[in-house]
């Protein structure tokens, strides 16, 4: 068989393409080509002979990745495959084709939509329809739109938007639509946003996620005697959020009622191409159009939405837009065309199967773990109380059956919830503190960036529904060809989940026993976060009470940053920040989640005491100036009285240098000499004669003996362990606050300022002449076969020798 060589030329070249696009940096230097680049980065003149492939490919790589940093994981790309390899090549091909000549070229892409156009029909079920490919998902619906006014107003394509004065057409849409669907239509159609009518969802029976049929039929009958032609109807099959499906069957019975176009989004509609199809879903092929997002489901890139439509004058079609004379904008559908037969019937039937498949695997696991929430269940709360409670049993039964039924979709949304009531499942939360909902919402947000980051395979995002709060969703029909999801990742979904669901419920508990315990300390203040998904968020206050406003900011800051610092040094499974990058609240320390075995008390105590180190720590520090200067100005006038005494008690014989000598000779004198230590810490003067006496420094400086932290945990036991939790040990709650308090004065000892005096205690010794001293016996001290004398000797652990400091 005779092959096109530049269509053979093609293909290898895409290949090529992608293997240097997917196979990264250059295995020789990897970060060779991105410096080369970024030295480059401002684009000059182009060069007079020109590039290769190679380098304009290796260009285009390192444009993808120039802004990854070296530090972190690179984010890989899509892993598109074969069946993706053949939808980039339809793009290459359309342009190659487009050079043929008119006739050749007419023929086809007359074979290309046609076929594709038929494919689709048949695989979604969609008898005598045509189609509109396009790229913005919304292109769709927009030409349906201006296919309706066409039909609708028959003058329009003469007098244009002045017969719309007549008759104003309303578009109505569901409130779970789209955002921003129903403002994009009407100022692309040159409409006023009244023609928007937005229908509530149901409010008593059914999904909340539902158009509310009877609440329409009212909206269009007031519509109607107000003189409005109501023109289109957006109903979901999948809403946006939680996947859920209007009531199809009748939404089209009363389009039909009143001359309305009914036309169909979501994806739900994927299931279409299954044999089973649930019976919402199955009416949407009774549509006036419906579009079909096929990249997503099948893991296809850049490969266009289709809209298919019903409609049998193909002028109007062409004035609305659906169809165009021009032969290259229907090259559209090549890619699509090429990727379809790639993958076959049983190939697209079987992705968007698996993808089910691991939806309905995902829930049934879902419903055995408790304090997990699925979305869409009615309860019997919202059931109004009937007289007889039979009645209203069986009503709810009924009720329940038919609801779960309809909200049979590949999407699954879940979040934690609190066990505080067993039969709440979606809803309204109503908490049993202020504050429930934002707390609980916080929480499934970390969830979610937990899960997704633990199983990045599973694609779990995060979903904000008006009732429900913040969720979990689980969407693999637009997630699981990309991303290659098996079963084994829906497996690891739920073990992960399983272990994080207690972290949640201990820190939740735990959110309100952390408040009450830094209420009772006065240094600490509660900061009230309900956007931290934590236990909670602490300050510490300093006590001083003349400082300014300013000076007084200052002061908590620096207390804060610096508790922050030794909190996130502590040997403790807890995680300490300063909370959310634009959070409202400043100079505060965020605790983390929190587990089973957590001891609260012990954690604020802690915190507190760490706090009240460090503004002690800084008052010492500020105060060392003036009572070093004190005490050398005491120490001076203390040398000075007893060199005097001194002399008194030598006599002035002893001065004179030559009569001195003779006279020490023959009359030995020996003087006592008074030393005395400075305490920087008492800022005060003592004698050193208890020191030489008793071998020990006296006067509070000596601290009781007491049991070390180490002692009082377990060997391996972690900080803010509670007593018995987990059998980690059974002590007392006094005794964990107070071996907090060990441990903070045994790891974060107290800071010194640079000073000339390095050491606590400072021996000083007033000036003697030169008299002759009468040494003192060495007193003999064995340690490590050597002697010493006493003033040699090794002072207690945990004090400083004291230095003299001679008159010399």
């Amino acid at each position: 068989m005779m092959v096109d060589p530049t269509l053979a030329e093609m293909g290898k070249n895409l290949n090529e393409a992608m293997k240097i696009l997917e196979d990264g940096r250059n295995a020789s230097d990897p970060d060779a080509d991105r410096r080369q680049f970024s030295r480059s980065s401002i684009p000059g003149p182009l060069q007079g002979d020109g590039q290769d492939v190679a380098s304009i490919l290796q260009l285009v790589q390192n444009l993808m990745h120039e802004d990854e940093e070296e530090d972190k994981p690179s984010h890989r790309m899509q892993n598109v495959g074969e069946q993706g390899h053949m939808a980039l090549l339809g793009h290459s091909l359309a342009a190659y084709i487009s050079v043929l000549d008119r006739e050749r070229l007419r023929k086809l892409i007359t074979r290309i939509a046609s076929d594709t156009t038929l494919w689709l029909c048949r695989l979604f079920r969609y008898e005598s329809g045509s189609a509109y490919y396009h790229e913005d998902d919304r292109e769709g619906l927009l030409k349906v739109c201006r296919l309706v006014i066409n039909t609708r107003y028959e003058d329009y394509s003469t007098e244009g938007y002045t017969v719309l004065n007549s008759r104003q057409p309303v578009i109505y849409q569901s409130a779970t639509c789209r955002p921003g669907l129903g403002q994009h239509l009407c100022s692309q159609l040159a409409l006023p946003l009244s023609s928007l009518c937005t229908v509530p969802c149901n409010t008593m029976f059914g999904s909340q996620h539902q158009m509310d049929i009877a609440l329409l039929d009212k909206l269009i009958r007031e519509d109607v005697e107000t003189g409005k032609l109501p023109l289109l109807l957006i109903a979901n099959a999948g809403t946006p959020g939680a996947g859920h499906t209007d009531k199809l069957g009748r939404l089209k019975e009363l389009c039909e009622q009143y001359g309305m176009w009914l036309h169909i989004e979501g994806v739900n509609l994927a299931t279409l191409a299954l044999w089973e199809v649930s019976s919402p879903v199955t009416a949407a092929t009774r549509s006036d159009s419906m579009t079909l997002t096929l990249g997503p489901w099948l893991g296809l890139p850049a490969v266009p939405a289709v809209t298919l439509y019903r409609h049998e004058d193909p002028a109007l079609s062409l004035a609305a837009g659906l169809t165009s004379s021009q032969p290259v904008e229907k090259l559209r559908a090549l890619p699509l065309w090429l990727s379809l037969q790639y993958l076959g019937h049983d190939g697209i039937v079987e992705k968007i199967r698996h993808a089910v498949e691991l939806s309905q695997q995902l829930l049934e696991k879902l419903k055995t773990l408790a304090s997990i929430k699925t979305s869409g269940v009615v309860s019997l709360s919202r059931i109004p109380p009937i007289s007889g409670g039979s009645l209203r049993d069986l009503l709810g039964s009924l009720i329940l059956s038919i609801v779960e039924d309809e909200l049979n979709s590949p999407v699954v949304v879940f979040r934690f919830s609190q066990e505080t009531s067993a039969e709440s499942s979606g809803g309204s939360v109503e908490g049993y503190f202020a504050g429930e909902r934002e707390v609980l919402d916080s929480l499934n947000r970390w969830l979610c960036e937990r899960l997704a980051q633990l199983v990045p395979a599973s694609g779990v995002d995060i979903v904000d529904l008006e009732d429900e709060g913040t969720c979990v969703r689980f969407t693999p029909l637009m997630t699981a060809a990309a991303l290659g999801t098996q079963r084994s990742d829906v497996d690891l979904l739920v073990e992960r989940l399983t272990e994080l669901v207690p972290v949640l419920n201990c820190t939740l508990r735990l959110r309100l026993d952390f408040r009450e315990e830094v209420y009772r300390h006065s240094a600490l203040s509660y900061i009230e976060d309900l956007s931290w998904p934590g236990l909670g968020a602490v300050r510490y206050e300093p006590r001083v009470e003349e400082l300014t406003d300013s000076k007084r900011k200052l002061e908590v800051e620096k207390i804060n940053s610096e508790l922050l610092v030794k909190l996130g040094d502590l040997d403790a499974d807890l995680i300490f920040s300063t909370g959310l990058e634009f959070g409202p609240e400043k100079d505060c320390i965020f605790i983390g989640m929190a587990t089973e075995d957590l001891d609260v008390a012990e954690l604020v105590d802690t915190i507190a005491a760490l706090g009240r180190d460090i503004e002690e720590n800084g008052r010492l520090l500020e105060n060392m100036t003036e009572v070093v200067r004190k005490g050398i100005q005491e120490a001076e006038l203390q040398l000075q009285k007893d060199n005097q005494d001194k002399l008194m008690e030598e006599g002035v014989l002893r001065q004179i240098p030559l009569v001195g000598s003779v006279l020490n000779w023959f009359s030995p004198f020996q003087s006592t000499v008074k030393g005395r230590t400075f305490n920087l810490a008492a800022g005060s003067l003592d004698s050193t004669e208890p020191t030489y006496s008793m071998k020990a420094q006296t006067g509070g400086l000596a601290s009781p003996e007491t049991p070390t932290s180490s002692a009082k945990r377990l060997p391996g036991q972690r900080l803010f362990r509670r007593e018995g939790a987990g059998g980690s040990d059974s002590h007392s709650e006094t005794s964990s606050v107070g071996q907090a308090e060990d441990f903070s004065r045994e790891r974060f000892p107290q800071p010194t300022t640079p000073s000339p005096v390095p050491d606590e205690a400072v021996s000083v010794v007033p000036e003697s002449p030169e008299t002759p001293q009468v040494p003192a016996e060495p007193e003999p001290t064995q340690e490590n076969g050597e002697f010493g004398t006493q003033e040699e000797e090794r002072q207690p652990d945990g004090q400083d020798a004291p230095v003299e400091e001679t008159g010399r």
